[in-house]
């Protein structure tokens, strides 16, 4: 069992900005907010996806406090996404679960605020945080599938 997977069975994160696999295999995410401040209050919280990281030292350190704050099924039957919040007010996440419910990945959000809503739409997730601020994603994106 890797470093990722370690902390989600303890209901734990890594402690940075990412998207993790279970695999101990990482992808840099810039997302920049918005979130924490009413004037932000129902815009779309940007996100782009970079280059691979290394996750040995971000897994190392016990991470972060995971609360579940949705859970929801994917209409193909493939699995679910849950999400919600860490200990610090700022800190949201989102993690797509396979059929059996073991993890297929993780995105601790630093900047992005609690998400505490999900729907589907065929192949598109609408992620919604405490500030009503919406994160839009292709679930069929390699990166995500």
């Amino acid at each position: 069992m890797g470093g990722v997977e370690r902390l989600w069975a303890a209901g734990r994160m890594p402690s940075n900005e990412g998207l993790y696999r279970p695999d101990d295999t990482a992808l840099e995410l810039h997302v920049p907010g918005p979130g924490a401040y009413h004037y932000d209050a129902g815009q779309p919280i940007p996100w782009r996806i970079g280059g691979p990281m290394d996750v040995t030292a971000l897994t190392e350190d016990g991470g972060d406090a995971a609360y579940a704050d949705f859970d929801v099924a994917l209409p193909d039957g493939s699995g679910r996404m849950t999400g919600g919040s860490s200990g610090m007010g700022n800190i949201g996440w989102i993690a797509r679960l396979n059929g059996d419910g073991s993890l297929r990945w993780i995105a601790p959000l630093w900047s992005s605020n609690p998400f505490t809503d999900a729907r589907i739409e065929g192949t598109t997730g609408y992620f919604t945080n405490d500030w009503r601020n919406i994160l839009t994603l292709d679930l069929t994106d390699p990166a995500l599938a």
